[in-house]
């Protein structure tokens, strides 16, 4: 299997090629047909998530593959949440290569025109089904792709927290593959997915980017799915910086400007780096004499970690947890960031363009 850009690194999925290949019936139904792809870690909301699409109305799935990504896939994973869809389920294991591996592999079984990946941490409306059916049968031929509108049940009663906020930004995500229903036949011109990107982050970006450079459209449809806020430590923020090294690969394979073109928010890369300058430059400068200089990097370092956090805490609850977490995490981010970013760097030098960014 080759990468998108050619360079040898598996993602390219193999498997049968368009519908009319794969002894799929002619006509509006049979070109609606669909299966849904699963990537999972174990987590306890696959079984919610497997229970509301075994409930949903409308014309079900030819097949639910779910793919489990367990470096050691134990315990058994619970599929008989999937009620009446039991018997449409199959499972693949992909060993922790990462989503865009397992999302890949469950693309290379798929024997229906349309595929539609779902996070395990989803639950689909009970009209999804029937909606589905429409944004498929409603897309035009050169659609490559029709996204599910997210919605992020935050609470009623105070503010949302960080995390909570951080969540709630999928509903204006563009192409998220928590509910995504791509043509086999666009993925399969383009690729698949990279498995490069080795966390659930920028890989449907990415795919995203590299559909549309080859001609295809993307367009949002009228299926309804909720996200709900998974529990998380409060140092999650923290290994969330590991996707500043995917941010250095979506770089190098779509050029600076690639966050604009992916409909993506770009973050704080100029200000952590400032920030962490002056952090770096402080100290040294205090070691070789030049006091003047070391307070005003240190004073700078001060100013950009309090205005971090305080962007972070005023529109949050402000409970005396929230305000520690808020604290803690704000002096290391910037440095965490920079340090993945320049990792990053260092791991994808040898990554070439994507052929729709030349």
């Amino acid at each position: 299997m080759t990468s998108p850009d050619g360079s040898g690194t598996p993602g390219r999925p193999g498997g049968p090629g368009p519908a009319g290949d794969r002894g799929v019936p002619a006509g509006p139904a049979a070109e609606a047909e669909y299966t849904v792809v699963v990537p999972t870690l174990g987590r306890d909301c696959l079984a919610d998530c497997l229970r509301a699409l075994a409930t949903a109305e409308g014309p079900p799935p030819r097949e639910v593959v779910v793919v489990d990504d367990r470096p050691l896939p134990w315990p058994a994973l619970p599929l008989a949440a999937a009620g009446a869809l039991r018997n449409r389920v199959r499972t693949l294991t992909t060993w922790g290569r990462g989503p865009a591996a397992a999302r890949n592999a469950g693309l290379r079984t798929a024997g229906t025109p349309w595929v539609v990946f779902l996070d395990d941490d989803v639950r689909v409306r009970g009209d999804w089904g029937h909606a589905l059916a429409a944004d498929l049968t409603t897309a035009p031929a050169r659609t490559a792709g029709v996204q599910g509108r997210l919605r992020v049940p935050l609470p009623a009663h105070r503010r949302p927290t960080d995390w909570e906020r951080g969540t709630a930004g999928l509903e204006h995500a563009a192409w998220a593959t928590a509910d995504m229903a791509y043509r086999v036949r666009a993925l399969e011109e383009v690729g698949g997915f990279d498995e490069r990107f080795r966390r659930a982050f920028r890989e449907d970006a990415d795919l995203a980017l590299r559909v549309q450079d080859a001609g295809w459209t993307l367009r949002t449809g009228s299926r309804v799915t909720y996200h709900p806020v998974r529990s998380v430590d409060r140092w999650v923020s923290l290994r969330a910086q590991r996707g500043n090294a995917d941010d250095a690969l979506m770089a190098r394979l779509h050029g600076p400007g690639w966050w604009a073109r992916a409909r993506a928010p770009r973050g704080r890369p100029a200000a952590h780096l400032v920030v962490t300058g002056a952090a770096v430059a402080a100290p040294v400068l205090a070691v070789t004499g030049r006091r003047g200089a070391a307070a005003v990097a240190g004073a700078l370092w001060v100013l950009g970690t309090a205005e971090f956090a305080r962007a972070r805490i005023a529109p949050g609850p402000r409970t005396t947890a929230e305000v520690s977490t808020m604290l803690c995490t704000s002096v290391l981010i910037p440095p965490l960031a920079v340090g993945h970013r320049l990792a990053g760097l260092v791991r994808h030098r040898g990554a070439t363009a994507w052929r729709g960014a030349l």
